[in-house]
């Protein structure tokens, strides 16, 4: 039998870069101050990256955000271009406002992949998903994003052997959803409605042990591609659609010549299996407990998934704060 020999692990140099901007980003916890919180988070991930050995490319970035980078704008290079070609995902900050309200749920991600394997959805802003786990991949099908939200929990609830009032449901509290709240309402699943966090919430979709069965709604196209790269490295499915949300990101979707018809998977979004995806909690999440300071460190918890080997690491770190 042929032996697979995987590739070069960057996981903890991912890592890294998550640690040190969700410590950055968690000193403006609470503070109301929005701006400063996400141009804090964006230069530590930027200068971070700039230290791999890597030839990176930004397929989709952070832009038309104050305070951001160039090197984290859609099409930048990062790294110090010594390393192999390879294709990054960045959101600083997953949930600024959530970070500045002192609020829970806000993680710092990153995801990268060989270089022209991420699909590009720019200048797409919105994207409809549908994401679940590993349990119920197998019934997620492309009739799914058309048909009513009751077909489809009892499509996922018939694999995962439960009720359909015992499916839960994680979506964006956003205007756009309230139809599709009513069909889950009425179909009798449970609703988690989160104010931000759109990567993290799809994270908790294709976690199996996380308690929420489903991601459904419209969110953020970049937010869309990190989640694909989550959610192939946990053998999850995923579902997604360019959603543009007024005329304008209409026309400039169409300019670009992208297909707001096409219902993409996950294998489509990222088409290598050589994926590795970091993210770090700043708030408290399900998944992952926040930045704690202390007079002498400060403790992060990190969740590092690559996909080639189907791995999957919690990291609980300290960092003096002699060094940062």
């Amino acid at each position: 039998m042929e032996q697979h020999s995987p590739s070069r692990n960057f996981g903890l140099d991912l890592v890294r870069v998550t640690e040190t901007t969700a410590l950055a980003a968690a000193r403006w916890t609470g503070s109301g101050n929005y701006e400063e919180a996400h141009r804090a988070a964006s230069r530590a991930m930027s200068s971070a990256l700039g230290t791999l050995d890597i030839n990176g490319h930004v397929v989709i970035g952070e832009d038309g955000r104050t305070g951001t980078p160039y090197s984290l704008q859609s099409g930048a290079s990062v790294g110090t271009g010594n390393g192999p070609e390879l294709d990054v995902v960045v959101d600083p900050i997953d949930g600024t406002d959530l970070v500045i309200k002192g609020r829970p749920n806000a993680i710092s991600v990153v995801g990268m992949a060989p270089r022209g394997s991420m699909w590009s959805p720019v200048p797409a802003i919105y994207m409809e998903k549908i994401v679940v786990d590993r349990e119920a991949a197998e019934a997620l099908v492309p009739e799914c994003m058309d048909a009513p939200a009751a077909w489809t929990l009892a499509l996922i609830a018939r694999v995962k052997k439960k009720a359909v009032r015992d499916m839960t449901v994680i979506m964006l509290d956003r205007p756009r959803h309230q139809d599709l709240i009513e069909e889950i309402r009425t179909a009798g699943a449970r609703i988690i409605l989160r104010d931000e966090g759109d990567a993290e919430g799809a994270l908790l979709a294709a976690t199996v042990e996380s308690g929420v069965d489903i991601l459904m709604g419209i969110g953020g196209a970049s937010q869309g591609v990190i989640a694909a790269c989550a959610v192939k490295a946990m053998g999850g499915a995923m579902l997604a659609r360019l959603s543009p949300q007024d005329a304008e990101e209409r026309a400039a979707v169409r300019q670009a010549g992208l297909d707001m018809d096409a219902i993409l998977s996950a294998d489509q979004l990222v088409k290598s299996d050589e994926i590795f995806f970091a993210a770090t909690g700043i708030t408290n999440s399900v998944l992952m407990a926040p930045v704690r300071f202390s007079s002498s460190h400060a403790e992060t918890y990190s969740l590092l998934l690559r996909s080639e080997t189907g791995t999957r690491r919690f990291i609980r770190a300290e960092h003096a704060t002699r060094f940062w």
